[in-house]
C-alpha cells in the first residue's frame, strides 16, 4: 500500500508544486442549430425592430391614458380602441379603480 501512495504522489502535483504535464483541450464551440424562419416572419420581426419595438398592449395603453388624465370615462377609453370588457378585468387586476358609473382612474403604485 505504501508503494501505491508514493506512485500517486509522483503523478499528481502537490499544493506547492506545479503540474509537469499539459493536456491539449480543443476549443470548439457547439454549433447552434439553425432554425428555419419564414421570410414573412423575418420581415415582420425586422419591421417591429425598426419601428422601435412591439406596440404597447391594450392594458398598457389604458393605464398610460388613465395616468395622463386623472379621471377617464368609458367613452374616452373606447374611443382609443380599448373594449369595455377589459375595464372590469383591469379593475380586478388592480390596474384601474372604478370611481363611479363609467368613471375610472389609474391605481397608484407605491414602493414597498
Amino acid at each position: 500500500m505504501h508503494g501505491v501512495r508514493s506512485l500517486i504522489r509522483k503523478w499528481l502535483p502537490g499544493s506547492n508544486e506545479a503540474a509537469n504535464y499539459e493536456l491539449p483541450v480543443p476549443f470548439e464551440s457547439t454549433p447552434q442549430p439553425t432554425i428555419k424562419v419564414r421570410k414573412r416572419d423575418r420581415e415582420r420581426a425586422e419591421r417591429i425592430r425598426l419601428a422601435g419595438g412591439p406596440k404597447p398592449s391594450i392594458r398598457e395603453r389604458a393605464v398610460a391614458f388613465a395616468q395622463e388624465r386623472v379621471i377617464v370615462r368609458t367613452r374616452e377609453l373606447t374611443d382609443i380602441g380599448i373594449p369595455r370588457c377589459y375595464l372590469a378585468r383591469m379593475c380586478k387586476e388592480g390596474l384601474l379603480t372604478k370611481v363611479g358609473y363609467g368613471i375610472y382612474r389609474a391605481t397608484k403604485w407605491e414602493a414597498a
